[in-house]
């Protein structure tokens, strides 16, 4: 299939668009995370599911908030590494096998650097809507926030962070199944809709010409 016939006139596959195939760097965890999203590491993909699910429940159900619950949980793990290591010092047993538990330079600079990266586009972006020097962006910005307001108002923001996920989980998977015949369908509709808004408009303009010559008849 070629780009004319996708979306976009796209030349990537939506594997790729999400961060796929990376590398080696140490930022190829991009591209685990669009295996993930497109049900390529089924148990991963399934297994953050049922944890979100379970996250939901938790909080719809007990009263806990965010920050109480992972509080109560780093408590409780530090406690029990606490009195772990205590009795196996005691007891001459080994430690609990914790991973070694350190960022290295090289690690560090290339998250800054992806940070930075993405940091600066959103300042640029920013710069150029508060100049006016993009107004489509400014509407597709205006847009998208006027849709994230009304969104936030019908429901929570926990409901909405498990929904959104769902999403994510859920459409690029599908999408990805059945591209070809969603992007035929997409882009046919498409094509129907501009020869409608050209026939639309020019029947507009016929009329304001026609109305102009009948203007000039009467004067």
């Amino acid at each position: 299939m070629g780009s004319s016939d996708r979306l976009f006139n796209r030349q990537r596959s939506v594997h790729e668009i999400l961060g796929g195939g990376l590398g080696n760097s140490c930022l190829a965890f991009v591209g685990t995370v669009a295996d993930v999203i497109l049900w390529k590491r089924k148990n991963v993909t399934l297994g953050l599911l049922m944890v979100t699910l379970a996250a939901w429940l938790v909080f719809e159900r007990s009263g806990y908030t965010l920050l109480s619950l992972v509080s109560s949980v780093f408590l409780l793990l530090i406690v029990i590494l606490f009195l772990w290591a205590k009795a196996a010092a005691i007891l001459n047993r080994p430690p609990p096998p914790l991973p070694e538990l350190h960022l290295s330079q090289e690690m560090v600079n290339e998250v800054a650097d992806f940070i930075r990266l993405h940091v600066n586009t959103l300042l640029s972006v920013t710069q150029d809507i508060a100049l006016g020097k993009d107004s489509r962006l400014f509407f597709k910005v205006a847009a998208s926030l006027w849709l994230i307001y009304f969104v936030g108002g019908l429901t929570d923001l926990l409901t909405l962070g498990y929904t959104s996920l769902v999403i994510i989980l859920t459409i690029p998977a599908l999408y990805e199944r059945s591209e070809d015949h969603i992007d035929k369908y997409v882009i046919v509709g498409y094509r129907k809709l501009q020869q409608l808004y050209v026939k639309l408009d020019e029947e507009r303009v016929s009329r304001v010409h026609n109305w102009s010559l009948e203007k000039k008849k009467l004067s």
